[in-house]
């Protein structure tokens, strides 16, 4: 039961369904649960309208270490519920932990769950939980997807306390972005609650159930985009007070007092963000919030991470130093030097050790004299040098064969090299050589100042070169705006994944907007493999307003035949 904790991968999650949620206790040992499908109710807190489905539909009769395909062996049901049941499973030919959903092939919602589950793997974003496969055989339906042992649900991390602002700011410039992302594909979420929410163990946020889980529970909206809004603006507020926006508890949360209404929650809690704070009202305006000063409201995921990006960045807290430890005395120092005296309850007599005794035999005295010969000596032969030298200069005058040369003055060349400073980076842009990007939401977080946060492909199947597709051949990565020609001494390039291969090139005004190699024509550091960060030094400065970093073949992504890489950090010096 731990690891189903930590793991957080159910995106069938029920929290926030007072009926399902009570009936979940009734769990035995390996999952199996006795359920009444007319108890359940035709609307769930969000106020979608769930499908009403044939109450004589019953889950599969399946137990612990039953296989599927032969392969998917399964250790323990997580959920039990609706005529569909969800579980901890072993990939036995990968060797890996993985979570299924399992259905009658005859169920209602079979067909409608195996489109989304598809539709979801086909997006292929690394900030959603992945499907791995969709499969109907033997009368049965059953989605495969990631199982994530290093992963923490929000409402694990808001049991402990409100986030702090910075941890909220992350939350919801993530998600937002990974919706707006997922919106553009034609996909929605539909039930974004904190069990929905993940955080790994690097920081970043990952979003489990895109379209499954609504399609599980037959949820259905007229406008997924606004919903989907106000479920982000809802995880925010939550976020922010530990509270949950509506007068329901619900998530582990309390709810707002009854008959107040939708406050602002920097009115609910002290010390909350006020721009966050305003956001979250923004967010959550279609549901009755006034959004603060009057700016317009968000009413879709674009809108949202839009507001986020035109907010003054969080930075994260400085790190804790843990206090430097007591200074310890010696037995030889003598007084406190200004420190306040101690004095301990009880005295503790400190023995005094003797001086050393001097050398008053036969070989100290031996050993004092040879000492002070070697001390004259030295001494006159210094002095017979600095003479020397004098005279020299004196004479210097001649341009003989036998005149003494100066010695020469230290070269500019000979002093130490000058320190080089970050240049301001102005924008990014993808390089997109055949005209189609591929994250574009996320180039800013390649250039934050926060290494956490990167710039991060799809993942590709098959082959390193982005999939050996038609519409990715010449590769991609980032094109760095200096805003004017600058002299380019040095690149530092963090690497979300090593193992890329790439080149690094360097281009004047003719570079913008353009992305052909032909305008970049000055390479600062050849196409190779690289193994670890770039951290490249130039011999000579290059004058250039853009520089590009061009990735043309990925590393693998942990799974035979799956290639993913991206870029967290750049830094160009001057």
């Amino acid at each position: 039961m731990a690891e189903r904790s930590t793991a957080a991968v159910d995106v069938a999650d029920n929290s926030g369904d007072d009926p399902l949620t009570a009936k979940a206790d009734t769990t035995t040992a390996d999952g199996a649960e006795a359920q009444d499908a007319t108890d359940m109710s035709s609307l769930n807190t969000n106020g979608e309208q769930e499908a009403d489905d044939d109450p004589a539909i019953k889950t599969p009769e399946l137990h612990s270490g039953h296989k599927l395909a032969r392969r998917y062996r399964l250790e323990e049901c997580v959920t039990r519920l609706d005529g569909f049941s969800s579980w901890r499973a072993v990939d036995e030919k990968l060797r890996r932990a993985v979570g299924v959903h399992v259905l009658p092939a005859d169920h209602p919602r079979a067909r409608s769950v195996l489109a989304a589950a598809r539709s979801s793997a086909l997006l292929g974003d690394p900030r959603f939980v992945q499907v791995l496969d969709a499969v109907e055989e033997n009368d049965l339906v059953y989605v495969v997807h990631e199982w994530l042992p290093d992963a923490t649900e929000l409402t694990t991390l808001l049991a402990a306390g409100p986030l702090e602002p910075y941890d909220a700011y992350q939350l919801v410039s993530q998600v937002s972005q990974a919706m707006a992302a997922a919106h553009r594909e034609g996909l929605a979420h539909l039930r974004l609650t904190p069990g929905a929410v993940l955080r790994t163990s690097t920081g970043q946020y990952r979003i489990r159930g895109l379209a499954v889980n609504a399609a599980l529970r037959g949820i259905t909206v007229d406008r997924p985009q606004r919903t989907d809004t106000e479920a982000i603006g809802a995880l925010l507020y939550a976020a922010l007070t530990q509270r949950w926006p509506y007068e329901n508890d619900a998530h582990g949360l309390s709810g707002l007092p009854k008959g107040m209404g939708l406050i602002a929650p920097d009115q609910v809690r002290a010390g909350v963000h006020r721009g966050l704070s305003d956001l979250a009202m923004r967010a959550l305006v279609n549901d009755g919030a006034t959004a603060s000063r009057q700016e317009p409201p968000c009413t879709t995921p674009d809108e949202l991470a839009k507001a986020v990006a035109a907010m003054p960045r969080i930075r994260p807290p400085e790190p804790a130093f843990p206090p430097a430890p007591e200074y310890q005395r010696t037995t030889y120092q003598q007084g406190t030097y200004g420190r306040p005296q101690q004095h301990p309850s009880v005295a503790v007599t400190q023995p005094v050790l003797p001086p050393p005794a001097p050398l008053e035999s036969r070989a100290g005295k031996v050993l004092k004299w040879t000492v002070s010969a070697l001390l004259i000596a030295a001494l006159g032969l210094g002095s017979w040098q600095v003479a020397d030298r004098l005279l020299d200069q004196g004479g210097g005058t001649n341009s003989g064969p036998g005149a003494t040369q100066p010695s020469p003055e230290v070269s500019v060349d000979d002093k130490a090299a000058p320190q080089l400073r970050p240049l301001k980076i102005v924008d990014a842009r993808e390089f997109m050589p055949r005209g189609t990007g591929i994250q574009i939401d996320q180039v800013q977080n390649a250039v934050d100042g926060d290494p956490q946060s990167a710039w991060i492909t799809p993942e590709y199947h098959g082959y390193a070169n982005f999939g050996n597709l038609e519409k990715r051949r010449g590769g991609s990565g980032l094109v760095i705006d200096l805003g004017s020609e600058q002299n380019v001494s040095g690149i530092r390039v963090g690497l979300y994944r090593n193992g890329q291969t790439l080149q690094l090139r360097a281009g004047g005004e003719a570079a913008m907007g353009s992305s052909s190699l032909a305008d970049f024509p000055q390479q600062l550091a050849p196409l190779k493999r690289a193994d670890d960060d770039l951290d490249v030094r130039l011999d000579k400065p290059v004058r250039a307003r853009y520089v590009l970093i061009h990735i043309t073949e990925l590393p693998p992504d942990g799974s035979p035949g799956r290639f993913r890489g991206g870029i967290s950090e750049v830094q160009v010096l001057g």
